[in-house]
């Protein structure tokens, strides 16, 4: 559908999988660095919009990832640095908000994005800070007694998805599997149940630790194990944690040697996602999916 708000006509049509070599090229010129495989990660889980101009260039991206029939989050939002300040933003969340309906709307918005989603209704829930870095030094973390790390097994993927989910307040069935498939896992285990775990994958020029699940502590000690047995088996490589800042683990990061590179403001439209109070899901599996 076209939109004339703008002096140049731009289109807006269903974002495809041959759209990911634009997009990748488009992010890019944004500093992001997703790879072209993330991209495709990304267009498997969700579907969205692809902004073109009348050339037929990809000039502006937004992607949409339901979770169960209540809920969704929305990500990949970018806008060519010679297409910003044209509409083209709005016109994207506009069309991905009006599909959704009123189901609960996740976004992480930019302190550029933020006013506009503000303007459509979207409340701040809380700030994501980014950690990242190579230069790390992991301790070694205690657990309380009964609790160990093991190994994620072939027949923990129901249990996954139940903690993601509880975590998270999104139906996340879909989500691990696909997840799994891409990454590494360590299960917290205490007496033989399975209570929280941790993810690690590929992303960008690194890599990314997350979600990371547990029950909380007083001093978040499973959290941070989960963190730093990926740390240790990894050092020297570039690994990126996203936590929200009401988990408190960001001094913690930033004393290992994951500075804190930015933050982002987590935001909801139609209501938040009714989490487990016993779970915490204390780091992100990405800013897009969550």
């Amino acid at each position: 559908m076209p939109d004339s708000s703008n002096n140049n006509v731009v289109e807006y049509r269903a974002f495809t999988l041959d759209d990911i070599p634009a997009a990748h090229a488009l992010s890019a010129s944004v500093k992001w660095r997703h790879r072209a495989d993330d991209w495709r990660f990304a267009a498997r889980l969700g579907d969205g919009l692809a902004a073109v101009d009348p050339a037929g260039a990809l000039v502006g991206t937004a992607l949409a990832f339901p979770f169960g029939a209540n809920a969704a989050t929305l990500g990949m939002f970018i806008v060519s640095p010679e297409h910003q300040r044209q509409g083209i933003g709005r016109a994207l969340l506009d069309r991905l908000t009006a599909k959704l309906g009123s189901r609960t709307l996740l976004i992480h918005a930019s302190n550029e994005g933020r006013p506009l989603c503000e303007q459509r209704g979207f409340t701040r829930i809380d700030t994501i800070q980014q950690h990242q870095g190579a230069a790390f030094q992991p301790p070694l973390v205690s657990l309380p007694p009964g609790e160990r790390l093991r190994p994620i097994g072939a027949k923990d993927t129901p249990r996954l998805a139940e903690l993601a989910s509880r975590a998270s307040g999104l139906d996340r069935s879909a989500l691990l599997p696909q997840l799994l498939d891409v990454a590494s896992g360590i299960a917290l285990d205490r007496d033989g149940e399975l209570i929280g775990f941790a993810l690690f994958r590929r992303f960008g020029d690194g890599h990314v630790i997350g979600p990371v699940i547990a029950p909380e502590s007083p001093d978040q000690s499973r959290a941070k194990a989960l963190i730093s047995y990926w740390l240790a088996l990894n050092a020297g490589m570039f690994v990126r944690v996203d936590t929200p800042l009401r988990y408190g683990l960001s001094s913690w990061l930033e004393g290992l040697g994951l500075p804190l590179v930015d933050t982002i403001e987590q935001m909801a439209l139609n209501g938040v996602p009714a989490a487990d109070a016993t779970l915490t899901q204390f780091a992100l599996t990405s800013q897009a999916v969550w």
